[in-house]
């Protein structure tokens, strides 16, 4: 498996979400180019993607997240999406594994998640990789 940090938005990469947004959620629509520009241009967020192998089409991603607080240097994984084909072989294992090493390379003192209880592959990863549950309530204000 090859895992890459996504620095541009080439048209492999804007189709990728493209096709892979719709299988996490259909409550919010796939990204547009510039949200994927403004995302890797982002400073406080790493885009990861991973193929089978260098140059074979990309089958899932991952979004770790930094904020630097009065508390430290917090970090959160997000929008973990592998491709339905290749689902159980181990991609997103590598994706996460892979945001928890840069997590720590970037010196966060912790690394959260939030993840629908309905998928339930997904929260059996994340035990097995180590990741507690937290009780906490969690709140959104949209904006």
């Amino acid at each position: 498996m090859h895992l890459f940090r996504v620095t541009a938005i080439t048209d492999e990469v804007f189709q990728a979400f493209q096709r892979l947004i719709p299988q996490l959620t259909s409550n919010v629509p796939p990204p547009t180019r510039a949200d994927l520009e403004a995302l890797v241009a982002f400073e406080g967020s790493i885009l990861l993607a991973a193929s089978l192998v260098d140059g074979s089409p990309i089958i899932g991603v991952a979004t770790l997240s930094l904020v630097r607080a009065p508390t430290g240097v917090h970090g959160r994984l997000e929008d973990v999406i592998v491709d339905e084909s290749v689902r159980g072989q181990g991609v997103g294992a590598a994706l996460t594994e892979d945001v928890i090493r840069l997590a720590r390379e970037m010196g966060a003192n912790y690394l959260a998640l939030t993840s629908n209880p309905r998928r339930e592959a997904a929260n059996r990863l994340y035990q097995r990789l180590g990741f507690k549950r937290w009780e906490t309530n969690v709140y959104r204000f949209d904006l």
